[in-house]
């Protein structure tokens, strides 16, 4: 886990991180979520609406986002104050994803960040993006 300081921080920091989505991922925010949608559980019913598998849940790639902001960019410190997320392609079971992150803004009177994040495939097609405000606590 990073631990950034405010003084580390500057614009055009980035970081990222690859993850694997599984069956186990879908299943478990389909339980958490109670999102019973057959489109994220029934790969006939995916199918049959033109897809090639099980439709991860928007919302579950999008959580990749905390991890993003909470573990990497800025990491311990970050408390996250907003997002603003665009979902542009779907991701499926076995995609590898990448999440990536760049500062876009610093604001030093209220310790505020703002990330232009991204999330593409292993095809380096876009899934989503995201503009996140995080604020940054240090004790």
């Amino acid at each position: 886990m990073n631990a950034f300081r405010w003084a580390e921080l500057h614009e055009q920091q980035s970081e990222h991180f690859d993850i694997e989505l599984t069956d186990e991922h879908l299943d478990a925010f389909r339980v958490m979520s109670g999102d019973a949608n057959p489109l994220h559980e029934d790969a006939s019913f995916a199918h049959g609406a033109g897809h090639r598998d099980r439709v991860a849940f928007g919302m579950l790639t999008s959580s990749f986002y905390s991890r993003l902001v909470g573990v990497h960019l800025p990491g311990r410190f970050a408390v996250l104050h907003g997002i603003d997320i665009d979902f542009t392609a779907p991701a499926f079971v076995g995609d590898r994803l990448r999440v990536s992150g760049e500062i876009v803004f610093l604001s030093e009177a209220t310790r505020r960040l703002e990330l232009r994040a991204r999330i593409h495939n292993q095809d380096d097609k876009l899934l989503s993006k995201a503009k996140i405000r995080v604020g940054l606590h240090e004790q």
